[in-house]
């Protein structure tokens, strides 16, 4: 009884926290559109009527707390440029927290120009 009790508090209070986010993005998001051109920012679609919900708010800055009135911190991305702009940050991070001794330094032996100053002479 007292661990079901627990649970319900917790979805209660998870319930609570995902509402809460969600009114804060259709707040930011509401004014984004408001502001911004209805286009990608990255592959220049544009998008109108029903398709306009495939076009999210992005952070600049990766910082969902920072709204600015002015939408500074705010671009208009397609689901697929706002996936791909994500992954990318997740890459970064990733490769910033690796150690000099983790990449192996690959280097190609093949120098497709090394003869080309005797190819150019036979002429």
């Amino acid at each position: 009884m007292e661990s079901e009790k627990k649970q319900s508090e917790k979805d209660r209070l998870e319930r609570s926290i995902a509402e809460a986010r969600r009114k804060r993005e259709e707040g930011y998001r509401e004014q984004a559109l408001k502001i911004h051109p209805w286009i990608c920012a990255r592959c220049g679609r544009e998008f109108s009527g029903k398709r306009l919900r495939e076009l999210t708010v992005h952070h600049k800055d990766h910082n969902h707390d920072n709204n600015p009135p002015d939408g500074s911190n705010w671009e208009l991305l397609c689901l697929y440029c706002h996936d791909n702009e994500h992954s990318r940050y997740l890459d970064q991070e990733w490769y910033e927290n690796e150690t000099p001794g983790d990449k192996e330094e690959i280097s190609s032996k093949y120098k497709p120009f090394a003869d080309l100053a005797s190819l150019l002479k036979k002429k």
